[in-house]
């Protein structure tokens, strides 16, 4: 139950979304039903004549209420399923700037995270070079000549956090309770998966993490570079990584000077996100320019990996797959896969949905690279989602978010560059190897490890079922809720084996096939 407090700070915050017009907005008055007209009249009262649309007027409502909300908008950012196209196109706008907080604050922080050997852990640590809303960046200077960058914690923002949080999730409660049809749009699971984002954030030793993991990922040949870790002056409010010398992709004085190409960059951060998506299930999941650098040689610097996007093998394999078809124009393909992984309710038929991803994909062919906008290719699929009751999936709220970052800096540093062309390759490589032979094997030899699993507990199996035999004739059969609850985790662990079966026999009728064929 939430307390007082929590509906205080949710009023705040429609207050201020009312000074700058960002409810119930003006430009959709007309469109809008009479309660909501009234109501956006009412909120008008309050409103300051701001300037800019309405996706403009929201991001500085945004940017007024501090850290929580700004990611808020970044991850509303992704959500065409929700925003009209001109909020969208102003939310991508919203940057996370805040004024530094001094040194005697930072140095501070640093004495209560390292103790007495801060000083000398940190000899040499130099004025704020960037500030956000969790945390800002110092450049450190040892004195053997390495440069190194130390970001810290606000002091603080965990609290505050927490509490705009609450009052987001009582946010969404009520959408829900009086708007049922935003339902569909899982608000409360948004809210929840921000939430998941922001506490991992305020923990920079799992953004450490992050970074340690996409550097043993990252291909040599990817031509992207992430910074070492400095563990030894990284814990739980401090991250020290090595220093990146080059031109930021939000400077565009600086990106000239440096002489890079960007066409080959703008290829390297749409190959180098799909290959790490795919090959990993595991991408840089905030790629707007100011986390992008360019870096001698024609290399892609990345930095802050307090968020990391994750998708698992089978929704890796979907995700393939729909590219894969929409790229061939087979779309009774890619409804296939939406039903085979259960996105499509089982009353709508898939030629119905094949004919509905057509009108989406059929407009694309035939335009230049340069006319075709993954953004806006991703609104009208959610146009088609909305019209078969499809609810977004939480785990692809992030992937779609960064699909549109990257496009848009992939265009910002060459206007012509072909998303599709470039992403072809990566995924027709994808499908060879994980749905041709290459991939039949791997999933042949997972069987097998199964197999040798259960085979391996059968003899304890039977040794504990010859004890309950005993037991029983003993002196009757008795279940405790936890031998139940086991009972009932063997039989769905039975269940899954019998897939596996299935799988292993239909493997192994294919390889009898291409046996046949190759060698007949």
């Amino acid at each position: 139950m939430a307390g007082p407090s929590v509906y205080f700070r949710l009023l705040r915050a429609g207050m201020v979304l009312a000074r700058h017009d960002a409810i119930l907005p003006r430009e959709y008055q007309a469109i809008l039903p009479l309660p909501a007209r009234l109501l956006g009249k009412m909120a008008r009262w309050f409103a300051q004549k701001g300037e800019g649309g309405p996706g403009e007027r929201l991001a500085r409502a945004l940017e007024q209420l501090g850290p929580s909300y700004v990611k808020f908008g970044q991850f509303l950012a992704s959500r065409g399923d929700i925003l009209t196209p001109e909020i969208a196109d102003g939310l991508a706008g919203l940057r996370d700037k805040m004024p530094p907080f001094s040194m005697e604050e930072a140095r501070a922080a640093l004495r209560e995270a390292f103790g007495e050997h801060s000083d000398t852990l940190f000899l040499g640590l130099e004025p704020p070079v960037a500030a956000a809303s969790v945390a800002q960046v110092h450049r450190l200077s040892l004195k053997n000549g390495q440069k190194l960058a130390v970001k810290i914690l606000r002091p603080g923002i965990e609290e505050r956090i927490s509490k705009d949080i609450e009052a987001m999730a009582l946010g969404a409660r009520l959408v829900e309770r009086f708007l049922p049809a935003s339902r569909r749009l899982e608000p409360r699971q948004f809210v929840q998966t921000l939430s998941r984002s922001l506490n991992l954030e305020m923990d920079l030793r799992m953004e450490a993490a992050g970074a340690s993991e996409l550097s043993e990922i990252i291909e040599p040949q990817s031509r992207v570079i992430i910074p070492s870790v400095d563990w030894s002056r990284t814990n739980t409010r401090v991250f020290t990584m090595q220093w990146l010398d080059g031109a930021p992709l939000s400077d565009e004085q600086a990106l000239q000077k440096s002489g890079v190409d960007q066409v080959k960059l703008a290829q390297i951060i749409t190959s180098s996100f799909l290959k790490n998506a795919l090959d990993h299930g595991v991408f840089h999941a905030d790629m707007h320019e100011g986390n992008l650098f360019a870096l001698n040689d024609d290399q892609l610097g990345m930095v802050d990996f307090g968020i990391l996007g994750r998708i698992g093998p089978a929704q890796r394999r979907y995700l393939a797959e729909i590219l894969y078809g929409f790229l061939r124009r087979d779309y009774r393909r890619v409804a296939e896969v939406h039903f085979e992984a259960g996105y499509v309710p089982k009353q709508y038929g898939v030629d119905d949905f094949a004919q509905a991803l057509r009108a989406v994909g059929e407009p694309i062919f035939g335009k230049t690279a340069k006319d075709v906008s993954m953004s806006h290719l991703l609104l009208q699929l959610f146009d088609v989602t909305a019209q078969f009751d499809m609810h977004l999936r939480p785990e692809l709220v992030l992937l779609q978010k960064t699909m549109v970052q990257v496009e848009g800096v992939a265009r910002m540093l060459d206007p012509d560059h072909d998303l599709w062309g470039t992403a072809a390759p990566v995924v027709e490589t994808w499908i060879r190897r994980e749905l041709g032979p290459e991939g039949m094997m791997n999933d042949a030899y997972d069987t097998l490890r199964e197999l040798h699993r259960v085979m391996v507990d059968i003899p304890t199996a039977i040794e504990n079922a010859a004890h309950i035999i005993s037991d029983a004739r003993s002196g009757g059969l008795k279940l405790s809720a936890q031998t139940i609850e086991q009972l009932t985790a063997a039989k769905a662990h039975g269940s899954r084996w019998g897939r596996r079966a299935l799988v292993g026999l239909a493997l192994a009728a294919i390889a009898i096939a291409m046996k046949l064929w190759f060698f007949t």
